[in-house]
C-alpha cells in the first residue's frame, strides 16, 4: 500500500522511456496515411469537443491521448483524475472525462487513435484493479503482475496502464531480468546446466527467475541459484503444498504463482507461501472500456 500511494503523488507520465511520443507518432500515421476527406468538410473552426465514458472502468492512458492531441495542435483539460474508477449511472448513461479544445478537423483527426488507446488502457487498468482489490479483500500481500503476453507495438500502453491499477509490470520486455522457461530448460539439458549458463552471463545485475513443474524441479532451481521460482500450471491444492516445502527450506527464495490464473480463480492460488501471482489475462483478451467524443451540436438558426 506504501508503494500505491508514492506511485499515487508520483507523475506518471515521467516513467515512460524517451521514445514513447515517438510510438503515438506512428500510431497517428497509421491511422491517416493519406488525405482526410472528412476534415474538409468539418473545416478549422475552433470549438470544444467533450470526451464522454460511457462504461464502468478505471480510467487510464493520459499521457498518450494528451501527446495525440498535442500533435493535431489541441489541448485536453481532464475532469477526472488518472486511475479513478468510472461508472455511468442508469439515468446518465455516461461522464464527463476531458474536454478538447482546437480546431473541429484536428480534433476529429485525432479522435480515434486516442480514443483507442485509451479504451485499451483503461481495460488493461480496470482489469488488474479488480485483480489488486481481490487480492487484497483476501489479506494476501504479495505482488499481483502482468506478463510479457502484450500486443506487439502496444506494450508500452498495457505496461503503463499496470502501474495505474498499482499492481507490478513483471519483466518489461526479454531483456528485463532472466527467465528460463521449460524450452531452455529442455535445450541446456537440465535446470542446473541452465541456470549455470545464464548465471555467468548476468552476472550480479540480473535476477533469474526458472519456471518449474514440479517440486524437486523447484528444489533444483533454489539450489542452483534462482532467485525467484515460478510454480506453473499448478492445481490450487499442488501449489500451496509445494510452496510452503519450498519457503521452509529456502526462505530467501521468492515464489510465483503462474499458469492460467484469472479473476474468477485467482482467490484459490493466493497464499502465505506465494509472493507473486502473474496473470496473462491483464494484457492478453482484455475487455475495454467504452468512451466517445462529441464535437458541440451547430448554433440554431434563426
Amino acid at each position: 500500500q506504501r508503494e500505491r500511494r508514492i506511485l499515487e503523488k508520483a507523475v506518471m507520465e515521467h516513467i515512460l522511456p524517451s521514445h514513447w511520443e515517438d510510438e503515438v507518432k506512428k500510431w497517428i500515421k497509421d491511422d491517416v496515411p493519406s488525405i482526410d476527406i472528412g476534415g474538409l468538410v468539418v473545416g478549422d473552426e475552433l470549438t470544444e469537443a467533450t470526451l464522454w465514458g460511457k462504461s464502468k472502468g478505471v480510467v487510464a492512458g493520459f499521457p498518450f491521448v494528451n501527446m495525440v492531441f498535442k500533435e493535431m495542435g489541441c489541448q485536453v483539460e481532464w475532469l477526472v483524475a488518472e486511475g479513478s474508477c468510472i461508472n455511468p449511472s442508469q439515468e446518465e448513461k455516461k461522464i464527463k472525462i476531458a474536454r478538447i479544445k482546437g480546431p473541429a478537423r484536428k480534433i476529429l483527426l485525432g479522435e480515434r487513435t486516442a480514443l483507442n488507446t485509451m479504451s485499451r488502457a483503461s481495460g488493461v487498468a480496470t482489469a488488474a484493479k479488480q485483480c489488486a482489490d481481490t487480492a487484497k479483500s483476501l489479506g494476501w500481500h504479495g505482488y499481483i503482475a502482468g506478463t510479457r503476453k502484450t500486443t506487439p507495438g502496444f506494450r508500452i500502453v498495457e505496461k503503463y496502464a499496470l502501474l495505474v491499477a498499482g499492481v507490478a509490470t513483471h519483466r518489461l520486455d526479454l531483456s528485463h531480468m532472466v527467465m528460463l522457461k521449460d524450452n531452455h530448460i529442455d535445450a541446456a539439458g537440465s535446470i542446473t546446466k541452465a541456470c549455470s549458463i545464464a548465471k555467468k552471463a548476468a552476472g550480479f545485475s540480473s535476477k533469474i527467475e526458472v519456471e518449474c513443474r514440479s517440486l524437486e524441479d523447484a528444489i533444483e532451481a533454489a539450489k542452483a541459484g534462482a532467485d525467484i521460482v515460478m510454480l506453473d500450471n499448478y492445481t490450487p491444492e499442488a501449489l500451496k503444498h509445494d510452496a510452503k516445502l519450498i519457503k521452509e527450506q529456502f526462505p530467501h527464495i521468492l515464489l510465483e504463482a503462474s499458469g492460467g490464473i484469472t479473476l474468477a480463480s485467482l482467490s484459490n492460488y493466493v497464499s502465505p507461501y506465494i509472493d507473486i501471482v502473474s496473470m496473462g489475462a491483464l494484457t492478453q483478451g482484455y475487455a475495454t472500456v467504452d468512451f466517445s467524443l462529441k464535437l458541440p451540436p451547430p448554433p440554431t438558426r434563426s
